[in-house]
């Protein structure tokens, strides 16, 4: 994967951490963070930034909002899916409201994603 540290992409993932989400927030702050396995947040990976990004595990987790449901959003995420998984990542779309209605879910889902066996 081209990781390429461009000052644009760099620059932006800068500015995307200091202005997370709530929903990233909370997940960040209150399990991603302190989990045992590292975990990167708004990770430059090839042309794109992700949310967050477990190397070890080859996870990428993006949490979505509901402009995520619109035609043209859902066709950039299938693109962006679409490269990531060539470099072998496992890409999960987490919506926003699960994350605000049901942490411990998403927690007990993610803890599962990292300890399976990577294949």
């Amino acid at each position: 994967m081209d990781r390429k540290h461009n000052a644009k992409l760099v620059s932006s993932a800068k500015e995307l951490r200091k202005n997370m989400t709530k929903e990233e927030r909370h997940l960040w702050y209150d399990f991603l963070r302190d989990y045992p396995v590292k975990f990167y947040r708004q990770k430059v990976l090839g042309k794109y930034i992700v949310d967050f990004y477990c190397r070890e595990a080859k996870l990428v987790i993006e949490l979505d909002g509901s402009q995520h449901f619109d035609e043209k959003t859902v066709e950039y995420d299938v693109e962006r899916t679409l490269f990531l998984q060539q470099y072998d990542l496992n890409v999960i779309r987490i919506p926003n409201n699960e994350v605000n209605h049901n942490f411990r879910g998403v927690c007990d889902y993610i803890d599962m994603l990292v300890k399976r066996p990577v294949l």
